[in-house]
């Protein structure tokens, strides 16, 4: 019996993209890259690994390159059992929110004076974020249970990083949010003299509170919003 939390093979062809990006993700898994990575998710599988999300492209299939407005990046997905779902911070409907997503809703909150509409119902999945724009992209898209950054170097950097380069040199000036040192390291790949460049402390209980820039307090979604106003007066303009 297939289990519809975890992944169930490493045929790239199952993996439905949006068509704006299928020129990017076909040659990718042709490379030497992506076949090293296929090879690898393959013999984890085999060896009875359980790695998660079920779907690593869920992300490119839900937001097209040609509606990206807000970008906002994590490192790997959650690898509880039954959290991952494809999008960076994003937790499958009916599981409980994890701190990091807390956090991102409680400043959410403090910043516009409102919660997305979905709240709580269904909880913390962004799913309605990923249909309006919001690209929640994940560096690394696959993870092992119980083991973060496990499959973090394995190759999925390679095609992440021409997502982000290929936004930046769209037509379209959009919104990066890049929250921790992690995410930060993805500036070079983003032209800011044409879009909106965020940069804060990762959402995590560890670090949200902390200097140099607390995530709590931060104001991200209102400059976003703002700076999207100025751009397209008459452009609906919610964040999320």
């Amino acid at each position: 019996m297939v289990d519809a939390t975890q992944l169930s093979s490493a045929d790239s062809a199952n993996w439905l993209v949006a068509p704006g990006w299928e020129a990017l993700i076909a040659p990718f898994f042709e490379s030497s890259a992506g076949l090293s990575l296929l090879s690898f998710l393959r013999q984890r599988l085999a060896d009875g690994a359980s790695v998660f999300p079920p779907k690593p492209l869920r992300a490119l299939e839900l937001t097209s390159p040609e509606d990206v407005r807000v970008v906002i990046l994590g490192q790997d997905p959650y690898h509880g059992r039954g959290q991952a779902e494809g999008l960076a911070f994003s937790v499958a409907p009916g599981v409980a929110l994890p701190p990091s997503l807390r956090n991102i809703f409680k400043e959410l909150q403090r910043d516009l004076g409102e919660l997305p509409p979905t709240f709580p119902h269904p909880g913390g999945s962004l799913e309605r974020w990923a249909r309006h724009g919001v690209l929640l992209l994940n560096t690394c898209l696959t993870v092992e249970e119980g083991q973060p950054a496990s499959h973090s170097g394995k190759g999925w950097e390679v095609l992440t990083d021409a997502v982000i380069a290929k936004v930046s040199q769209g037509e379209r000036p959009v919104v990066f949010m890049l929250w921790g040192a992690h995410a930060q390291s993805k500036r070079a790949l983003i032209d800011a003299s044409r879009h909106l460049v965020l940069c804060a402390n990762h959402p995590s209980p560890l670090s949200a509170l902390r200097p140099p820039v607390p995530f709590i307090g931060c104001g991200h979604f209102s400059q976003a919003k703002a700076w999207r106003e100025s751009l397209y007066n008459s452009e609906k303009n919610e964040i999320v």
